[in-house]
């Protein structure tokens, strides 16, 4: 604890061990037993199917795997048994639709009475997709770049996405022909709705959230009529389906705060969720550290960025590290923490930021203005220049981001 740069890290790591996709899945089912094949989408694909292999009782007879390369690990070695499929993250791409092929043909093949596990996580809207034909893939990507620097939060861009689609928003559940199904998903969504992780492939969409945001750009709104309606809640598609999920950013927090407890620190957990501007949300979250008692004060959520039409380097942790620098310039003893808990911040080469006092400072000698950065979307770049990025790493699990403050 005496060094925070090295102790943060450390933090963080505690924090997505309990949320890791292999053991979460591996201890939801324990106890269980019997043959079932699997469909595992996302970014924690790998690792939740791991988790089922891990419990020997339980018998895969096929599996597909849609996920991306940057979120496999260095050495996937137990991949062996199961289809990968890559499909484009975070803008869909002919990859993604050629995963939605895969997937619709997967089901296809499946016995009448096979059983089936999904294994949904975080990413999957974009993986995989299967679109009405009057939409083509150019208004596909078109529509995500926008989502993507929009400002919207994550449940609004996905009740967008689920309106562009023919399997999002429940409809794949007429496929599986009434078969035994089970879904473990890890949330990486505010309040853990099943219909907003992977936009729901498999979930019922209850009426309040088929609202779509005002004043969506014509072009927009001329998609959303080309898609068929979602099935409705009490539709008999969703009667073989049990779901459940398995970890969460509230785990992910839960762990961090009972391992600082055990090392001695005074907690103070934000139950509220950070789903500000990213920029505001820095500036807020610094000034809350430097007011409030010493000690580790946690967060979490999914700040959201509007996008200037060329931006720059770095993901919405980098933007709010770099704004929290700015109040904290200057500061002795407080230091934050923001990563995303997928280990990838954006599109760079990061997992996200460790800042402190001496940020602005460092990153102005090499000749940067952190104003300018952040009206350009270019945090990277400063926070490269400071020393403070921390590296991208594959983690199996994504629960939204993490945002540790330690005030000494």
């Amino acid at each position: 604890m005496t060094d925070p740069r090295a102790f943060l890290p450390t933090l963080y790591a505690s924090a997505l061990a309990a949320v890791d996709g292999r053991k979460s899945v591996a201890r939801a089912l324990r106890g269980q037993r019997g043959e079932t094949a699997v469909v595992a989408i996302g970014k924690a694909a790998h690792a939740m199917l791991a988790g089922v292999k891990a419990v020997p009782e339980i018998g895969i007879t096929d599996a597909l795997v849609i996920t991306g390369w940057e979120y496999l690990p260095p050495d996937p070695g137990d991949s062996v048994g199961a289809r990968y499929v890559m499909g484009g993250h975070p803008v869909p791409d002919q990859r993604s639709l050629d995963a939605g092929d895969a997937l619709l043909a997967f089901l296809a093949s499946l016995p009448v009475a096979q059983p089936l596990l999904v294994l949904l996580s975080g990413g999957a809207s974009s993986m995989v997709e299967r679109l009405p034909p009057a939409i083509g893939l150019n208004d596909l990507a078109r529509l995500n770049r926008w989502l993507l620097g929009s400002g919207l939060n994550i449940m609004q861009m996905n009740s967008i996405r689920r309106a562009v689609s023919d399997i999002k928003g429940g409809r794949l559940a007429a496929l599986l022909g009434g078969r035994p199904t089970q879904l473990l998903m890890i949330s990486d969504v505010p309040g853990d709705a099943p219909h907003d992780i992977g936009s729901g492939p498999f979930s019922p969409v209850p009426p309040e959230a088929r609202t779509l945001p005002h004043d969506l750009p014509e072009w927009i709104a001329a998609l959303v009529r080309h898609a068929a309606p979602m099935p409705m809640p009490d539709d008999p598609a969703f009667v073989s389906i049990t779901g459940r999920i398995v970890a969460s950013n509230a785990i992910a927090r839960a762990a961090v705060a009972d391992n600082a407890l055990a090392l001695g620190l005074d907690v103070y957990p934000r139950q509220a969720l950070v789903t500000e501007e990213a920029g505001v949300a820095g500036y807020h979250l610094a000034d809350e550290l430097l007011g409030r008692p010493s000690g580790l004060h946690v967060w979490g959520g999914e700040p959201n960025v509007v996008l200037p039409p060329s931006p720059g380097r770095g993901g919405r942790c980098q933007h709010f590290a770099l704004a929290a620098a700015q109040r904290l310039s200057g500061a002795g003893g407080c230091h934050i923490l923001a990563a995303g808990s997928d280990g990838r911040d954006g599109a760079g080469d990061a997992a996200g930021a460790l800042i402190d006092g001496g940020t602005v400072a460092r990153g102005a000698a090499a000749g940067l203005d952190p104003e300018d950065c952040l009206a350009r979307a270019d945090a990277g770049t400063f926070l490269a220049a400071s020393g403070d990025l921390l590296p991208a790493v594959a983690t199996g699990t994504n629960v939204m981001d993490l945002i540790l403050g330690l005030k000494s």
